[in-house]
């Protein structure tokens, strides 16, 4: 690969990884402005399917699964490590005391699922790997945060259905991204 090709995935790369970092405050964000309905002392939620409504912080949660994806595939799997750990660490910072825990053992764990499902599939089939990834992360995030959170998962559909919005919206984005890469010769981290 040309010099020229391996700035463009290192220029790439940083941008992914400015994008996952700042979904997570993003996510935080729009918990408490971003709704269709914001009742007083809970999440601001977004319908995500007919008669079903979910905190408007998925969307973000989903995204993020995908960009970081996007890191490793640019900048490797070391820099996916410590984007996931500094995700960890500024889920740590932001959120609401009562939510820390649960937000941090999440976006860890789903995270790592995420990478290690990721990971053995990327390149070879890039898309699976992302779509695959994408609901295995997804369904771990919404499963450790609910049930740490408030010990329940009453709210699991709504979860996994607005997460799985934007990992399935990023389907052409990454098979574009795919072809593009083939085109140019720009090979993964």
């Amino acid at each position: 690969m040309t010099a020229s090709m391996n700035r463009r995935r290192q220029v790439e790369g940083v941008f992914y990884l400015l994008s996952y970092i700042l979904s997570i405050p993003v996510a935080n964000w729009m918990l408490g402005h971003v709704g269709t309905a914001c009742p007083p002392h809970s999440p601001c939620l977004i319908p995500v399917a007919p008669g079903i409504m979910a905190p408007s912080g998925v969307v973000m949660v989903g995204l993020a699964l995908v960009l970081r994806d996007l890191v490793q595939r640019r900048l490797g799997l070391v820099w996916s490590i410590v984007a996931i750990l500094l995700g960890g660490a500024l889920s740590w910072l932001i959120a609401p005391p009562a939510l820390v825990v649960a937000s941090v053992a999440a976006f860890l764990i789903s995270e790592f699922t995420d990478l290690a499902v990721y990971t053995p599939l990327q390149r070879r089939r890039l898309v699976l790997a992302v779509v695959a990834s994408g609901f295995v992360g997804l369904l771990f995030d919404s499963l450790v945060f609910l049930q740490l959170a408030f010990g329940s998962l009453d709210y699991l559909g709504g979860q996994v259905i607005g997460k799985g919005w934007m990992v399935l919206l990023s389907i052409p984005v990454i098979a574009w991204l795919r072809r593009r890469d083939e085109r140019l010769g720009l090979v993964p981290a």
